[in-house]
């Protein structure tokens, strides 16, 4: 039975939160599983996050908070240790209570993304890509693209100064990828990536000039609703390999299940 008094609360914060889907997802899971659990959308406005907040950890039956913007680096400052996966970007898209009530960060915004690209069958080494969005999950993103071997990245963000820190900060990293701050142009790209949330309203412009694209590029977007977003039905148009952003949650789901113990199977962590 679910739901009851000794239920496990899992929280999926964001600003709005009407559009996410982990809430769905894993309570689906849970119930498939036959989990005494329960993952509820919260959401607040961005001057109440550190009341919110106050109020997420005085809540003991909370297990674990999965974070979307805007609040992914605010929340990571609210933990006592992180993944260095967390920390490299300072940004937090899941956190886990620790044994001592204190938060534990990790980010898996670019594991899902990677994991999802090598599932369909798309190369990253040596490739040269364009990434629109240098924000929580595109900052994640870049590393992730700079470890797996990509030969150029092209970081392209309306805050252009945030932009050129994180070039800065992959390039230290990852020295062997050249990468560079542009304007969200494709050309002479293997792969584009949107890594922003432009595509989730049909009024949203486009993140890139897709009159740039041509059929041998591989077109990537982050958003999962709509499935098939503007972006990704002109890069078909063109005939472009597009990549959905199903996939990418679905990778993250997998390695925040684990993240989060939601079998209740290790509690050294907490």
């Amino acid at each position: 039975m679910r739901g009851t008094g000794k239920a496990e609360i899992f929280v999926m914060l964001a600003h709005p939160v009407g559009h996410a889907k982990s809430p769905g997802i894993f309570n689906e899971i849970f119930e498939q599983k036959g989990l005494d659990s329960l993952m509820v959308p919260l959401s607040c406005r961005p001057e109440d996050f550190d009341t919110f907040w106050a109020g997420i950890t005085a809540a003991e039956n909370i297990r674990g908070v999965i974070i979307s913007v805007p609040y992914k680096t605010a929340v990571y400052h609210k933990c006592a240790a992180a993944h260095d996966r967390a920390a490299r970007v300072q940004s937090a898209n899941s956190v886990r209570r620790q044994a001592d009530g204190t938060w534990y960060a990790d980010n898996f915004d670019g594991v899902g993304f990677i994991d999802g690209l090598k599932a369909g069958g798309h190369q990253i080494a040596g490739r040269r890509i364009l990434q629109v969005g240098a924000g929580g999950a595109g900052s994640s993103l870049t590393y992730c693209l700079a470890e797996e071997g990509a030969a150029e990245i092209r970081l392209a963000d309306i805050d252009r100064d945030r932009a050129a820190k994180l070039a800065s900060l992959v390039n230290k990293s990852f020295p062997n990828c050249r990468i560079e701050v542009g304007e969200p142009d494709p050309s002479g790209m293997d792969m584009a990536i949107n890594a922003t949330p432009s595509g989730l309203k049909a009024s949203d412009p486009l993140p890139m000039d897709v009159s740039k694209l041509t059929p041998e590029m591989t077109v990537v977007d982050i958003i999962m609703e709509p499935a098939e977003t503007a972006l990704l039905k002109a890069a078909k148009e063109i005939g472009c390999r597009i990549q959905p952003g199903r996939p990418m949650m679905d990778f993250q789901v997998e390695a925040m299940s684990e993240f989060f113990d939601i079998e209740r199977k290790d509690r050294r962590n907490g």
